[in-house]
C-alpha cells in the first residue's frame, strides 16, 4: 500500500510539473503524513499559532507537519515564515482583517513548502515574496495561474554577504570582494581552517557556487535559522571579532549596527545561466545577488473572487525599508513578541493603515453580497 502511494505521489509531482527537488521532497512527505496515524494526529494541532509566543517558539515546522485541512469559507490563512519582518507584517494584516470581520489563522511554513500550500489552497496569503530568494517559483506559479500578484511594497531588498564596519580595519579594501582573497585568514575558525568562514542563512543561496566561481578561500557554515544568525552576529560585535555573515535588508540589523554588504560583481541573469560570462569562464555565479530587488504580496488562485474586499485591502498594504526595519527591531532588539509588535505598530501608525482599509468598514459583509 505504501509503495503504491509513493508511486502515485511521484506521478502527481511529475504531472503537475514540480521541477525542484524541494517540491518533490515536500510532496513525498505528504504521503508519509496522511498515512501515518501517529504523525496525522500531530498535524491537526499545527495549523494554528500561539500569538503570545516569541520567535524561538515560532521556529519552523518540518514539512511533514505543514499539511492542514482545506480552507473553510470563513477563514483566511496567512503564511508565516522564519524571519521577523514577515511574521510581524503577517500579524499586522491579520489584526486588520479581524477588525474587518474575518476569522484568521496563521500557518507556519518553510519557504520551499509555501508554494505547495498556495497552489493547493491550504493557505491564502504570503505578505513578503523576496525577489532574491523566491523569484523563480513566483514566476512559475504566476504563469500557471496558481497564485495572483497583490502588488509590490515600496521596500527594496538585498540579500548578500555582510560585515560590521570595524572589520575594515583588519581587511583593507573592503567592501570590494577582492579584499577577501588577501585577508581571509582573519575569518579562519577551527571548523573551517585553513579556509575563512562565511556564515550563510538557512535559505537556499548560491554561496558555494559563488565561492567556487570567484575562487574565494572560504567555506560556508550554514545557520539553522534567523535566530542563530542574530546570535552569532551579536556575539561577534560584542567582542569585535571579524565576521562575514548572511544579511538582508530590510532588517533590524540596519537599525542597530553599522556595516556593509560585500560588493561582488553586479548580478545579471547571464551570470546565473551562462558560465562563459564574467570573471570565471568555466563556472556560473561569479557575481553577487540582485540589488534593489522587489518585495511583493501574493494570494492563492481564486482568493480575489472569494474575498474581493480583503484582496483590495491587501493590494493597498505597503511597507518601505524603514517601516520593516522598525518591525524587526521591536522584536529582535526590544524583545516584544510578534503580536505585541504588530499591535504597537498599528497603534502608532493609524495615519498609515487607515488608508489601506478606507471605504471598507466591514469587509465580510461586502463579500457575502456576492
Amino acid at each position: 500500500m505504501k509503495s503504491l502511494i509513493k508511486k502515485l505521489t511521484i506521478f502527481i509531482v511529475i504531472t503537475l510539473g514540480f521541477i525542484n527537488w524541494s517540491d518533490f521532497a515536500f510532496a513525498v512527505s505528504i504521503q508519509r503524513v496522511y498515512f501515518d496515524p501517529v504523525k496525522l494526529s500531530k498535524v491537526s494541532n499545527t495549523s494554528g499559532l500561539n500569538l503570545n509566543s516569541d520567535m524561538r517558539q515560532n521556529e519552523m515546522l518540518d514539512a511533514q507537519s505543514e499539511i492542514s485541512q482545506p480552507l473553510s469559507q470563513k477563514t483566511i490563512r496567512i503564511l508565516l515564515n522564519d524571519w521577523t519582518s514577515q511574521i510581524v507584517m503577517a500579524k499586522v494584516l491579520g489584526f486588520l482583517f479581524e477588525d474587518l470581520g474575518y476569522s484568521i489563522e496563521y500557518f507556519e511554513s518553510k519557504v520551499s513548502g509555501q508554494w505547495y500550500q498556495l497552489k493547493f489552497k491550504y493557505a491564502d496569503i504570503q505578505v513578503e515574496v523576496w525577489e532574491g530568494t523566491m523569484a523563480e517559483k513566483y514566476r512559475q506559479l504566476i504563469k500557471s495561474g496558481d497564485i495572483i500578484d497583490a502588488g509590490e511594497h515600496d521596500a527594496k531588498t538585498r540579500e548578500d554577504w555582510w560585515y560590521p564596519d570595524y572589520v575594515e580595519k583588519s581587511c583593507p579594501g573592503l567592501p570590494h570582494w577582492h579584499a577577501l582573497k588577501k585577508c581571509y585568514q582573519i575569518f579562519v575558525t577551527e571548523q573551517t581552517k585553513p579556509l575563512g568562514q562565511y556564515i550563510g542563512g538557512p535559505w537556499e543561496k548560491p554561496d558555494a557556487a559563488r565561492i567556487r566561481a570567484l575562487e574565494l578561500p572560504f567555506k560556508v557554515i550554514q545557520a539553522n535559522d534567523s535566530i542563530e544568525l542574530r546570535e552569532r552576529l551579536e556575539a561577534a560585535v560584542l567582542n569585535k571579532m571579524p565576521i562575514l555573515i548572511f544579511n538582508w535588508t530590510p532588517n533590524y540589523v540596519e537599525a542597530r549596527y553599522s556595516g556593509k554588504f560585500v560588493e561582488f560583481p553586479e548580478y545579471t541573469l547571464q551570470c546565473e545561466q551562462d558560465a562563459a560570462w564574467g570573471y570565471n569562464p568555466v563556472f556560473p555565479w561569479d557575481c553577487g545577488n540582485p540589488k534593489g530587488g522587489w518585495l511583493r504580496k501574493v494570494v492563492r488562485r481564486g482568493f480575489d473572487a472569494q474575498y474581493p474586499c480583503a484582496f483590495d485591502v491587501l493590494t493597498r498594504v505597503n511597507f518601505n525599508n524603514a517601516m520593516l526595519a522598525n518591525l524587526s527591531k521591536m522584536v529582535d532588539v526590544d524583545g516584544l513578541t510578534s503580536s505585541m509588535a504588530a499591535k504597537k505598530w498599528l497603534n502608532e501608525n493609524n495615519h498609515v493603515w487607515t488608508h489601506w482599509v478606507a471605504n471598507h468598514a466591514r469587509c465580510i459583509n461586502e463579500d457575502h453580497k456576492l
